[in-house]
């Protein structure tokens, strides 16, 4: 029985320190980008924009960056059981659709290997590759391209 106290006295001064908690649930949020209210109330969110459709490659801003989708991609299935990207730009289907071909880089697994079919890891390709909305930015962004900088490095050491 001793052994049994300490456990719901535990709780109640668990109960007791959540209750003197510095950050009631009622609190003001932190304003992000839906500013106001609080972390109990739910606000409507704004309308989903429609996604830009001009179908034209984008520049890159760097090297590495993943092309982005320049099509609307809503209601694409893109889980275990099917990917709809690949029916146009896969290995396969690309010269008859005239989409580009997804890039060799998706074919090799974790450990280098070419794989005849894409790798898993690389399966789902909206977590790197991302459509396109015609929004104003919800934050300040000073952002410059690879191109912007070297350009900027050239000239400041033609200067000197």
């Amino acid at each position: 029985m001793k052994r049994l106290l300490p456990l719901p006295l535990l709780l109640v001064l668990g109960f007791a320190i959540a209750a003197d908690a510095p950050y009631p649930l009622d609190a003001p949020a932190p304003d992000g980008r839906r500013p106001g209210g609080t972390l109990t109330e739910e606000f409507t969110p704004p309308p989903l924009r429609d996604e830009e459709n001009k179908d034209l490659r984008r520049e890159r801003n760097y090297p590495e960056q993943p092309p982005t989708i320049p099509h609307a991609v809503r209601n694409y299935q893109i889980d275990i059981n099917g990917n709809r990207c690949l029916a146009c730009h896969s290995r396969e289907a690309s010269a008859r659709t005239q989409a580009p071909m997804i890039s060799i880089t998706h074919f090799n697994d974790r450990d280098g290997q070419t794989l005849g079919t894409v790798s898993p890891r690389r399966y789902f390709c909206m977590q790197c590759h991302v459509p396109q909305h015609d929004v104003e930015p919800l934050v300040g962004n000073d952002f410059k391209d690879i191109d912007t900088l070297l350009y900027h490095e050239s000239t400041s050491e033609e200067d000197e």
